[in-house]
């Protein structure tokens, strides 16, 4: 994946920063491995799983994440079905190996969701299930909830399924790998053709899933750098078939009149106004005629100005959170990002309600009742994903700004060219870093700034107008 290294100087203080990396843990008070009763669980559950009767290994599935990835919720496979294609989405049978009101299940409802802070991953269960037993790992039969869509040439599903199964991931392809090869590989070719039919059926709705550059930390042996990524067009459509089938699982669940939904409301109008002003001052204005989606869609990805732009729209992005049901369908069922209800179901080796949300739709779609216990569960969710939520928040926040920090300490005093992105913050172009700015500034104007505090320890960065 196309990136921006911003390393680290000679100069920077690596102990520094290692000592206060670690200080984050202890100031979130995050977790520190699992209890000897959830490990020798997971370590029973793993020995004892039982692969579903129901043998898919014959598809052949390809999973496509990040490099290094272990933890693999997804696999994907397609082929050509007339004018239209077949999908297959094989997701994670974690369900298989967290017993209700188990150790295991206590723990992930108090964790909510895997943690990536700089110097390790904390994850939302064992791992050897997440990244052993219960990951899509090639080569090797593994149990899944798969999704079976009938898609026509506009991207339209005309059927869908949900069966659990065992299959067998024929290889792990990276971002990078993929990208470069979806001109020779025949399922790579109808991924790239499928993901933009679902591009443009997402437009149609008024929909816009928000695909902004990241700033990422990334640990190299004992240093650390930061890295500007860009969302490669694969990684769009790989996850265009993630949001068709939370799409289908919230269906299901309205269908059947129980579930939980990943809902967020309409923008305000004054706050669409606000965007229109800061698009203008960024100088790529937003026109009236123009839907939301399209227009993001066209911003450049490597123009600090449009990535500024993008980091903005995120404000539009606000107030998502879960919706629970059992009876009447909830009072708002939209997704207003994505222009259609839709559910949390595809990564539930990393995040807990997609577990449940899965269980649903497996029962439903075989005919049966839903458990009493995932019907019992679906009020708590929402509290304890936004409990989780917030801590992954904050985790990834003091992460970024003390990295940067460290990145900046050796330069206090140096001057930067920057982009003044409120009256208060700047947007470096080199390096990618957004901070405090004392000054009179004017949204969208380029602007000379001076670095006056880069502290290690606080993870705090300030510049001063020139």
């Amino acid at each position: 994946m196309p990136s921006l290294p911003l390393k680290l100087s000679r100069e920077a203080a690596q102990p520094e920063l290692v000592a206060a990396l670690g200080a984050i843990r202890d100031e979130l008070d995050l977790p520190v491995g699992f209890s000897p009763e959830v490990d020798a669980e997971a370590a029973r559950a793993a020995a004892e799983y039982s692969l579903p009767d129901l043998d898919l290994t014959h598809i052949p599935f390809v999973t496509i994440d990040p490099a290094g990835s272990t933890d693999l919720d997804q696999a994907l496979a397609i082929e050509r079905d007339g004018d239209g294609w077949r999908v297959f989405y094989a997701i994670a049978d974690l369900p298989g190996f967290v017993a209700p009101g188990g150790a295991i299940d206590a723990e992930a409802r108090e964790r909510g969701q895997t943690l990536y802070a700089a110097d390790g991953r904390i994850p939302l269960h064992p791992v050897v299930i997440s990244e052993g037993a219960a990951s899509l790992l090639p080569d090797a039969d593994r149990g899944a909830f798969v999704w079976e869509f009938t898609l026509d040439a506009a991207g339209h599903d005309t059927s869908v399924r949900v069966r659990r199964a065992r299959v067998r991931s024929r290889r792990q392809w990276t971002y990078d790998e993929a990208h470069a090869a979806v001109d020779t590989d025949p399922m790579l070719g109808m991924l790239r053709d499928v993901g933009e039919a679902l591009v443009a059926r997402e437009s149609a709705r008024g929909g816009a899933s928000l695909s902004t550059p990241e700033i990422l930390v990334v640990r190299d042996r004992h240093e650390y750098r930061l890295e500007r990524r860009v969302v490669l067009p694969v990684a769009t459509w790989n996850a265009q078939l993630s949001l068709l089938t939370g799409r289908a699982a919230a269906r299901t669940m309205l269908d059947a009149g129980v579930g939980i939904l990943r809902t967020m409301p309409p923008a305000e109008p004054q706050a669409i106004e606000h965007f229109r002003l800061q698009t203008v001052a960024l100088g790529t204005p937003w026109g009236a005629e123009e839907r939301y989606g399209d227009y993001l869609r066209r911003l450049d990805t490597d123009d600090p100005r449009q990535i500024a732009i993008r980091h903005a729209a995120a404000s539009l992005f606000r107030g998502a959170s879960y919706a629970p049901f059992d009876g009447e369908a909830p009072a708002e069922t939209m997704q207003s990002a994505i222009g259609a209800p839709y559910a949390h179901v595809t990564a539930p080796l990393r995040r807990l309600v997609d577990r449940f949300g899965l269980e649903v739709c497996a029962a439903v779609s075989s005919g049966l009742e839903v458990p009493g216990w995932v019907r019992a569960a679906l009020p708590e969710l929402p509290a304890a994903m936004g409990r989780s939520a917030n801590i992954a928040g904050r985790v990834s926040r003091r992460t970024l700004d003390t990295v940067e920090a460290a990145v900046l300490s050796p330069r206090i005093g140096e001057e930067f060219d920057a982009l003044a992105i409120t009256d208060a913050t700047v947007q470096l172009a080199e390096p990618a870093v957004e901070a405090a700015c004392d000054g009179l500034l004017e949204p969208g104007v380029p602007v000379r700034v001076r670095l006056v505090e880069a502290d290690i320890a606080t993870g705090t960065v300030r510049f001063r107008l020139g």
